[in-house]
């Protein structure tokens, strides 16, 4: 995905250029408005738009009907399928939800309650394309802005299956979007181990990836025969190890309450490399005794696999995953293909980060939740903008690709000459974003990680104020 201004096309023109919103000229201003938060990501929605005329005219763009956050989304949906249509290989699709606090927007009303009741806002399910190989974020095919309900305490186990806003049918829904190819591989975390969800996958045929949450009652293997059955996670622990490997561990600072008014109690990860056993069994997941949700009362046929860390460094807390898998595990190599899917499952989780910390998606201040829903789609879509950052400065072909082919040769004039005091009009990708990165507070040494999104943001944000200079001193010099 380019990312940003090439030779032929706009960010947002790629994006949003033919958006069905009743009218082209919306269309066009939906486009630019996109280039102007790709240019200032960050902060408010005033300091997106340097101009006040641009920021009124995004103003009265979402107060159109016919702009709305499905008909935004849809156009950048439409992009991210073609592009993804001509590769003959596999793409995950990662599903994880987010808190969005606009619990101090008093005008805005009609959202509902969020951690722990007191705050308000949306949770929001978002589902991101993502190629396994690379890891390069590809597009977001999903989202679903979801309001959750007060419910009574009366409320009786067939009342609440039967709810439509019942929060366990957000992982159905953000599926139910997106097209069913072979190629999708859906990965989600401990959230999506829900009956309905997992009957629903096998049900459409769909391949997926699934942390399991609960030691859920299973029968022994696919076959008929004695219908042995146990618990998933004690028959997972009892399997024979088939084979090992190394596992790069990041740092990081967890957080663990015991119950709602426990104290918060707080856990250092430290960054490790981590020798991992994997196991894995065929099993036929049986449906709980008690029916939550909408599915068959039939067992599933599914492949549990285990990952786990047998000698964990003092005082650190070991790995340990069980995965559910549609996916036929018959080999140590296709349990460790199916562990790598799930690997990439963080990714999701920088792109929250992304929306919140680096494009304040929280921020805007709408009256309307019709009005606030179009600007959460758009920022939602410019947000992957920062991660592409990254990626592209992590492809293999960074050094031998030209940088003017992601970005305009302005950008890299003054980049180059703030750099090295002279016009480098041939750097790399790779050239470009490490002097980005070094823009943006990034030292470069030995010791240092390669640069993250958060980094080269601050770099690109400096970036346009000097590119801003440059061009008004041009005009000064061109007025005499």
């Amino acid at each position: 995905m380019t990312w940003h201004l090439n030779s032929n096309q706009t960010f947002g023109e790629m994006h949003f250029g033919h958006a069905e919103l009743g009218d082209k000229r919306r269309a066009r201003r939906l486009a630019y408005s996109a280039d102007c938060m790709c240019r200032h990501p960050g902060g408010t929605l005033p300091d997106k738009f340097k101009s006040p005329a641009d920021l009124k005219a995004f103003y009265r763009l979402c107060d159109c009907d016919e702009v709305t956050h499905e008909a935004v989304l849809a156009s950048h949906r439409q992009v991210v399928l073609g592009q993804i249509s001509p590769l003959k290989r596999d793409i995950l699709v990662l599903h994880d939800s987010t808190e969005l606090d606009y619990t101090t927007h008093f005008a805005l009303e009609g959202v509902g309650q969020i951690g722990n009741g007191h705050h308000r806002g949306y949770i929001c399910h978002n589902s991101l394309a993502v190629d396994p190989k690379s890891r390069e974020v590809l597009g977001l095919l999903s989202q679903v802005l979801h309001c959750r309900p007060k419910v009574g305490k009366n409320e009786t186990q067939k009342q609440r299956r039967e709810r439509e806003s019942r929060e366990s049918r957000l992982w159905v829904e953000g599926v139910n979007a997106i097209p069913e190819r072979h190629q999708f591989i859906d990965v989600c975390d401990q959230g999506a181990d829900v009956f309905e969800f997992l009957a629903a996958e096998c049900g459409s045929g769909r391949r997926f990836v699934v942390r399991s949450a609960y030691d859920r009652t299973i029968v022994i293997g696919h076959e008929g025969g004695t219908q042995q059955t146990s618990h998933l996670r004690t028959y997972a622990c009892e399997l024979p190890t088939w084979g090992e490997y190394t596992l790069k561990v990041t740092s990081k600072r967890e957080e663990n309450s015991p119950n709602k008014k426990g104290k918060r109690q707080y856990h250092v990860r430290k960054a490790r490399e981590a020798t991992v056993h994997v196991a894995s069994a065929p099993v036929q997941v049986r449906p709980p005794r008690k029916k939550s949700g909408e599915y068959a009362n039939q067992p599933l046929p599914l492949w549990i696999v285990r990952v786990w860390e047998p000698n964990p460094p003092r005082g650190q807390e070991r790995l340990e995953w069980f995965l559910l898998t549609n996916e036929p595990v018959e080999t140590f190599e296709d349990a460790w293909r199916v562990i790598g899917w799930y690997e990439c499952r963080w990714i999701v989780e920088e792109y929250h980060k992304a929306l919140k910390t680096g494009c304040g998606i929280e921020n805007p201040q709408f009256e309307l939740q019709s009005r606030l829903q179009p600007a959460i789609a758009l920022i939602s879509v410019v947000a992957l903008t920062l991660l592409t950052l990254r990626d592209a400065s992590r492809r293999p072909d960074a050094k031998k690709r030209l940088a003017t082919e992601l970005v305009s040769v302005e950008y890299v004039e003054v980049l180059s000459m703030w750099r090295h005091k002279r016009a480098c009009p041939d750097w790399s990708v790779y050239d470009f974003f490490f002097a980005l990165a070094r823009l943006g507070g990034h030292q470069n040494r030995k010791s240092d990680k390669e640069p993250g999104w958060l980094v080269l943001w601050r770099g690109w944000t400096t970036l346009q104020a000097m590119l801003e200079g440059a061009r008004a001193i041009k005009m000064m010099k061109k007025c005499g």
